[in-house]
């Protein structure tokens, strides 16, 4: 029997966060037309338009600061609020680095995480204390991490305790201006600039530039342009899916173990700004999930299935928050691994924009 298309996960929350997840959602919606909330809101976007045009004011004058690390830095973030694709950007980015031998390490607000302060993210680190996507980017690129609201701060903790890193790559970064930057890639996905209007009558965290900056380009993680900014569009796809306990073990995904699951009754869980995007790349290899969309960042407090549950596959987003240990009954956890593979031309661009790794000034004569 075709399972639903929905799953309503157990009623763990209390009233107040369920009312606020509601008007969450609402938010998010109206911000791809400018519908009555949009224009309820919009004295309150002006306001934060501008501030935001203050403190870049305050920038150009020099009367805030820009800190220069002693290593070149690129910045992945986005001009929209919630994800758009910019983790999976900075993993392709360390690869494609890596290859040019450069010694990457990466760092981070931590968004989602209670670190108050400069934290490490290492293998045993929760992702409740450093973030979801930051334990995500280590344990998948193996590449030093360190999470802090102030990144030069995070940056030159980075450096001291790894002092091979040559090249940081700031995850988020785009709107904190006090780490200066060597190049920037702006990540957008399909919903683009949604309608054009500042937070929080729309979702821009600032005004869609006409021009882009010196050294700034722009990745769409969709299958075309969402904005008329000139960019590149990445490709995307599902590697293959792992046990959960294999994956904490770092057992590589198998396309293999995507195909067996067909025909099984799947429960496809996603606590991601996008879960129907992940929900239709399963479909696309040909599984017939129920779809369990939870709020992003969700803390897995509760496991969100019934213990009877066969089949539950979730993303590594999700599965940062998933020690086999706290698995309960016979459920089977799987994990779909997502690819992100960047146009040639982008790393043409990167590659005339950064200076040849020392490694290779070593060799030269």
């Amino acid at each position: 029997m075709r399972p639903s298309r929905h799953w309503a996960a157990p009623v763990a929350e209390t009233t107040t966060l369920t009312l606020r997840n509601s008007f969450q959602a609402r938010l998010v919606r109206s911000w791809t037309t400018r519908g009555p909330l949009a224009w309820l809101l919009l004295p309150v976007s002006l306001c934060y338009a501008l501030a935001v045009a203050c403190r870049h004011a305050l920038y150009r004058a020099c009367l805030l600061r820009t800190e220069r690390l002693p290593v070149p830095v690129v910045v992945v973030g986005n001009l929209v609020a919630g994800g758009a694709g910019k983790t999976p950007t900075v993993l392709a980015l360390v690869s494609l680095l890596r290859g040019w031998g450069w010694t990457p390490g990466v760092v981070s607000r931590g968004h989602g995480g209670r670190a108050r302060s400069l934290q490490e993210v290492t293998r045993d680190t929760s992702a409740a204390l450093c973030g979801d996507e930051p334990l995500l980017l280590h344990l998948r690129s193996g590449a030093p991490v360190v999470v802090g609201r102030n990144r030069p701060e995070a940056g030159r903790e980075l450096l001291r305790h790894y002092p091979e890193v040559n090249i940081l790559l700031c995850d988020d970064g785009l709107q904190h201006r006090k780490l200066a930057r060597d190049v920037q890639l702006i990540v957008f996905d399909e919903r683009g600039a949604g309608n054009g209007w500042l937070l929080p009558a729309g979702p821009l965290r600032e005004p869609l530039p006409n021009v882009l900056p010196a050294r700034t380009m722009v990745i769409y993680n969709a299958n075309t342009p969402s904005t008329n900014l000139p960019g590149f569009i990445a490709q995307r796809s599902l590697a293959g899916a792992t046990p959960l306990s294999a994956w904490w073990a770092g057992q590589p995904p198998e396309l293999e173990a995507l195909t067996a699951l067909v025909g099984r009754p799947l429960l496809a869980v996603a606590g991601v700004s996008q879960p129907s995007r992940f929900f239709a790349m399963l479909r696309a290899h040909g599984l017939h999930i129920t779809e369990c969309p939870l709020p992003d960042h969700h803390d897995y407090s509760s496991l969100p299935w019934p213990v009877h549950t066969p089949d539950v596959i979730v993303t590594e987003k999700d599965a940062v928050k998933l020690p086999p240990q706290i698995l309960t009954g016979t459920t089977r956890v799987w994990v779909a691994r997502l690819d992100l593979q960047l146009a040639p031309a982008v790393g043409s661009l990167l590659s005339q924009w950064l200076p040849p790794p020392p490694s290779v000034h070593k060799l030269c004569p």
